[in-house]
């Protein structure tokens, strides 16, 4: 697979090739897209991690998706660690934690208020998310929330409101393959926008799920604490030895 050299402003990231998909390294991310948000300059931004690797090496088009980004960041701790075995020290930028960047960055250090939406995840919990943002930064500007189990007819209508809109970031949460797909064949609605593949943040966000504590996130077992809450995912969760595995395999050769 080859890995897509971009032309980024305003400044030059860093390539860290991980099995084949480039990831961006940059020292600030949300200043970098704050700079894209001020120049009117759309980008996707995916939120890479190991299982995404995987799924990747199984799946061409979302490997085309996201060589086609305009931003991978290093959401997982695998990939921090694949760093490592490359003889490099990257530090991780969590999908959630950069969404929280660009909501904060924008009431705080820009001059006037970004546009923000919120789409994705169960009824309710989408709005439940604004709503919680609001009441913790009221000068937030969330133009709409959506969720993401829409009808072929209410789906219609949301994305006539969306061009409608034109929001300046978009948070999408649909979970990996779907959200990066869905950004991909939409974001020609607002091609100014960011189109940000946030998984389950909303969830978070609204109250109705918890993220590890931070001992967990800060020694890189996330993951395992996520496994604690969802059992049921552990078919995923392969996804982890496995990409280990690929990336010993890359090291020895």
């Amino acid at each position: 697979m080859v890995v897509v050299q971009k032309q980024l402003t305003p400044e030059q990231p860093q390539s860290l090739p991980v099995l084949g998909i480039g990831v961006d390294i940059l020292p600030d991310y949300s200043h970098w897209l704050a700079s894209r948000i001020e120049q009117q300059q759309g980008t996707h931004v995916v939120t890479f991690n190991a299982e995404m690797a995987m799924q990747s090496r199984q799946n061409s088009d979302l490997a085309d998706i996201i060589q086609g980004a305009e931003l991978v960041i290093p959401d997982g701790a695998g990939v921090v660690l694949y760093s490592r075995l490359q003889g490099r020290k990257i530090k991780r930028c969590p999908g959630i934690e950069l969404s929280e960047a660009l909501l904060k960055r924008s009431v705080e250090g820009s001059q006037a208020p970004w546009s923000f939406f919120f789409y994705g995840g169960q009824p309710g919990v989408a709005t439940q998310a604004a709503q919680a943002w609001q009441r913790r930064y009221p000068q937030i500007r969330i133009l709409g929330t959506e969720h993401g189990y829409l009808s072929t007819e209410q789906r219609t209508d949301f994305l006539h409101r969306l061009e409608t809109l034109q929001p300046q970031v978009i948070f999408v949460g649909l979970g990996v393959p779907r959200q990066e797909s869905w950004i991909t064949d939409h974001r020609h609605l607002c091609p100014k926008a960011i189109w940000v593949g946030i998984g389950g943040s909303l969830d978070i966000w609204a109250g109705t799920k918890t993220r590890a504590p931070e001992w967990f996130c800060n020694n890189h077992l996330e993951w395992l604490y996520r496994f604690y809450q969802e059992p049921w995912r552990w078919r995923r969760m392969l996804a982890l030895p496995k990409f280990f595995w690929f990336s010993l395999i890359e090291k020895l050769s």
